[in-house]
């Protein structure tokens, strides 16, 4: 049978424990009999069972005291290891708490950051929705629309022309008012510009795109397009007042590459109407090209000036050299002088250095006056 408990190597099973009950009991019983038969064999026989008995129970009792002994240092021990290995999970579980509050912290900083970061970009994102909505609200009315285009052309053709260049809202021969009226030099006639391009048909095209209305859609954008390319041909192209070409103005580049991609047709239309579709950036480039053309009329509008006053200027020019002719003459003349008086200042010079070494001689006359004689260096 297995041992009930176990500790350093001794065992005490159930076995053991009922044996040393039992024994216990015989041995009792032993001593009753043997009181009352007296000194007999049987008796010392079941003496000495009993002393073996009791030297057998009290070997089971150091055995059950070394048992207690060692539970106890086996429990003092498990309790020092239990309290060593709980302070140290204290220890960590601490040092975790500390660290996972400091990150904690330091995520609620750079959350705090974030938050008002997204709350600038909210108020961003509100302004620029504000702006779009305003935008929206322009380009989804008709006037406003159109009022948006002309602006947009209205200031292209400042940035780039001279004021006496342009006229806006100019009212033709024909009694039609032109959005714009570019003056062209030497009678070629002023450029008229249309900005009333057909947006609502583009965007039912946009809109559509995909459904079955999509073709119908697409059909009216490139019937309504053609229509005004019509009216633009009709209404500004006067022989005489304005120039060969009007142009039409559309205030979106995407637009304008859309419908170059995909409506050839209504390009090749506006060509043989003499109408020609521009988006800003085409717009830039021929105002540049015509301010261009205006400096050179300019130019050969005052080539003869200009000739006259390089004529004069050389005039003046061969006038100057004359001047600057007499003038050296005079210089020649007074280096002359100063070579002469220089030539002057050395004889006098030399004049006065033999003046300096002039001796006097005293010679005896009859009435002993002293007579003075000059004698020159040379004299003997």
């Amino acid at each position: 049978m297995e041992p009930i408990f176990e500790f350093s190597g001794a065992s005490i099973t159930l076995t053991e424990m009922l044996l040393a009950a039992l024994l216990m009991l015989v041995a009792v019983i032993l001593t009753a009999v043997i009181m009352r038969r007296g000194q007999s064999t049987e008796a010392r026989e079941l003496q000495r069972h009993l002393a073996e008995m009791r030297a057998e129970q009290s070997r089971l009792q150091g055995r059950l005291s070394q048992f207690a002994e060692d539970s106890e240092r086996r429990d003092a021990n498990f309790a020092e290891v239990l309290d060593t290995r709980l302070a140290g999970v204290s220890d960590r579980v601490g040092r975790s708490l500390e660290l996972a509050q400091t990150r904690t912290g330091e995520n609620l900083s750079k959350l705090n950051e974030r938050l008002g970061l997204i709350d600038q970009a909210q108020s961003n994102i509100k302004a620029l929705a504000g702006e779009v909505s305003g935008l929206q609200s322009i380009l989804s009315n008709k006037q406003a629309r159109g009022a948006f285009g002309e602006k947009q052309m209205q200031d292209l053709i400042r940035a780039f022309l001279p004021a006496r260049a342009f006229t806006f809202q100019h009212t033709l021969s024909n009694n039609t008012r032109v959005d714009a009226l570019i003056h062209m030099p030497d009678g070629h006639g002023d450029v008229a510009v249309d900005s009333k391009f057909p947006l609502e048909s583009w965007r039912r095209m946009v809109e559509a795109e995909g459904s079955f209305e999509a073709k119908s859609a697409k059909s009216d954008f490139r019937a309504d397009v053609l229509r005004h390319i019509k009216d633009i041909a009709r209404k500004y192209l006067i022989e005489g007042e304005t120039y060969e070409l009007a142009l039409l103005f559309l205030p979106s580049d995407a637009i304008f590459s859309e419908v170059h991609s995909h409506f050839d047709d209504v390009i090749d239309k506006g060509f043989s109407q003499r109408v020609v579709i521009v988006s800003p950036t085409t717009f830039m480039a021929t105002l540049h090209t015509m301010q261009a053309v205006m400096n050179d009329a300019e130019i050969q509008k005052n080539a003869a000036l200009i000739k006259r006053e390089v004529s004069v200027m050389a005039e003046d020019v061969a006038r100057l050299g004359e001047r600057v002719e007499r003038l050296q003459k005079h210089f020649r003349q007074a280096d002359q002088d100063i070579s002469d008086i220089q030539i002057s200042t050395r004889k006098i010079t030399t004049r006065a250095r033999k003046i300096g070494k002039v001796e006097f001689e005293t010679e005896s006359v009859e009435d002993d006056l002293p007579v003075l004689k000059l004698v020159s260096e040379g004299d003997s």
